[in-house]
């Protein structure tokens, strides 16, 4: 028990100091759990043991987010996206499988039997990275977001045949082990069984759990249904992630699935966490060690090789340039189903030992590689608009009154509010799926940084009498706005500020409005909170007028000091009430 604590509580501070250091860096989670994985492994100052183990339970964590992912998607929309999973999908699997196959034969000179074995598994991607990325960045519902995921779902898919190739190219052959076919049918049996159960088990005990209004219930409920759909899949010897997610579609339009998912995703963020730290204690260091140019030349060569096959087949089912090229990077490292195919192969004898930890480096080494490659996709698309992009930019823009920076919330607000009036007006964003989204509604919008002044005077900033900053950027600051100002005179400059710090640090431009993101929501719902308490109408007027008149007040203290503490006295608070209006005695 000592030991098990001790074990613990070791990984959970690894994560913590190595994940904070990385994240400061600005290079991602996932390579700090790996690279924390690989110090408090075996390899190094071995304070935790037993990394098989640990990976086995935390892919528990894989089963969770592909859970999550099914909850997210209806089985309608996913049959919209067939076309894409057994098109799109199969292609990417079929085509980087066998080429990386065939580059390996020939340059690292093993037989086509094992080449086949460690080709095959490096042509499949990391769900577990790549699905909490496109979550957290908002883009997994995007058309991007569907394409990455329509192919993530047929690589999940293809584990099953995957293990039928390599137990049919198998060496050491085993009699009890289930056959292709009675794992085809084993595939479809549960799969069925699975819909059968959600619709008519699942569904009714979370409707007969919400009526009890017991919240641990829900917990448990969600837990179960992942945890008894992956062991069903395990026991047939199928994917642990697929019957999850299959779970997960068959609850997607239950009314308790909000419920469900922020239930769930704590236990998913912290044994995925777990399940990358048991990567980094696996990483076998000595063969890099001893062979260092040669993992990180085949890391490199399954990166270029998958990037350079997806992107055309991107382009092929018709994603725009700049698109096409982030998703081949996105999908461009090997992924966690490796480990599990080369353990196989070597129970296979296709493969040694020593070539299963040489490509479980590469697989690892490739997935540490993820961070940086999304730095780069960010880097092509903030610096070189035009390269990642078929969006039109601002010089094929006609000329007009107007130019609003930023389609998010907010500027579609403050454009349609101009076009109701027939103003004219210029639509600029950097976010390729929030301009792929507006032209779904009709809507033309130019791609490009609204910030540079040379891509302004394309757009017709010189002859443009307002131009609108409504984009969401903390860090627009003087240095970028000063320069705009001078060379626009005429135009009439206003801006969307995150909080009294950016409007403090943007005093003193003369700029003739700038307008907090959540100042007049908030005082809308303040006085509508007032008026549904009981409070008159008149007296709401009062205390509106009055928190405005104070905090343009404060605001004005703050920045001439430069001090966020200066004219706290005019702050209300539980001692510092406005009282009530004296009632005036009849004459």
């Amino acid at each position: 028990m000592t030991q098990l604590l001790t074990g613990m509580a070791v990984m959970l501070g690894a994560a913590l100091l190595f994940v904070g250091i990385f994240r400061r860096l600005g290079l991602g989670a996932t390579l700090g759990y790996i690279v924390g994985g690989a110090v408090i492994g075996p390899q190094l100052l071995g304070l935790v043991g037993r990394p098989e183990t640990i990976m086995s339970v935390s892919e528990i964590g894989i089963a969770l987010l592909l859970f999550l992912v099914g909850l997210e998607l209806r089985p309608s929309r996913l049959w919209r996206l067939k076309h894409d999973i057994f098109g799109l999908g199969l292609l990417q699997v079929v085509m980087s499988g066998l080429a990386l196959a065939v580059l390996i034969h020939f340059l690292v000179g093993l037989s086509w039997q094992a080449s086949l074995a460690l080709g095959l598994p490096l042509g499949l991607s990391s769900t577990a990275q790549v699905l909490p990325m496109l979550r957290s960045s908002g883009e997994l519902n995007t058309p991007y977001g569907e394409r990455a995921f329509s192919i993530l779902l047929f690589q999940d898919l293809s584990l099953i045949p995957l293990i039928t190739i390599v137990a049919v190219m198998s060496r050491a052959p085993q009699p009890d082990a289930p056959g292709g076919w009675q794992l085809a049918l084993y595939t479809v049996g549960a799969v069925v069984g699975l819909v059968l159960v959600g619709r008519y088990v699942l569904n009714p005990l979370f409707r007969l759990i919400g009526r009890l209004g017991e919240r641990e219930l829900f917990v448990v409920a969600g837990l179960f249904a992942v945890i008894a759909a992956s062991a069903l899949m395990h026991w047939l010897h199928l994917s642990v992630a697929l019957g999850a997610f299959v779970a997960g579609v068959m609850l997607a339009e239950s009314p308790y699935r909000h419920e469900l998912e922020s239930d769930v995703e704590p236990f998913r963020s912290i044994l995925l966490g777990l399940f990358f730290m048991s990567v980094g204690m696996l990483l076998d260091l000595g063969v890099i060690a001893q062979r260092p140019l040669t993992v990180v030349g085949l890391a490199v060569l399954v990166i270029a090789v998958k990037a350079a096959l997806l992107y055309p087949l991107a382009r092929l089912f018709g994603m725009p340039q700049g698109r096409a090229i982030s998703l081949a990077l996105l999908l461009s490292q090997a992924g966690e189903f490796g480990f599990v195919l080369f353990a196989q192969a070597t129970a296979a004898q296709l493969i040694t030992v020593e070539g299963a930890s040489l490509f479980g480096a590469v697989v690892t080494l490739s997935m540490a590689a993820t961070p940086f490659l999304m730095r780069l996709i960010e880097w092509l698309q903030r610096r070189l608009p035009d390269a990642p992009s078929d969006h039109q930019g601002p010089e094929f823009s006609p000329e007009t009154n107007a130019i609003v920076v930023g389609y998010g919330r907010f500027g579609q607000t403050v454009a349609q509010m101009l076009q109701a009036k027939r103003i004219p007006v210029t639509l600029i964003d950097l976010q390729a799926e929030l301009i792929e989204r507006a032209e779904e509604f009709g809507t033309k919008v130019y791609y490009g940084d609204g910030t540079r002044l040379d891509l302004l005077r394309l757009a017709g900033a010189e002859s443009a009498e307002a131009i609108l900053f409504c984009h969401d950027d903390p860090e627009l600051g003087p240095e970028k706005l000063q320069p705009i100002i001078e060379a626009f005179p005429q135009a009439l400059i206003m801006v969307r500020v995150f909080d009294r710090r950016q409007m403090i640090a943007l005093d003193g431009l003369g700029i003739p409005l700038m307008q907090r993101e959540v100042f007049e929501s908030a005082v809308t719902m303040g006085s509508a909170a007032l008026r549904r308490l009981g409070i008159a109408g008149r007296e709401v007027g009062r205390v509106e007028r009055e928190y405005r008149t104070r905090d343009s007040e404060r605001l004005q203290l703050q920045s001439e000091t430069g001090d966020l503490h200066a004219g706290k006295d005019r702050s209300f608070g539980e001692d510092r009430s406005l009282p009530d209006e004296p009632v005036k005695e009849a004459s």
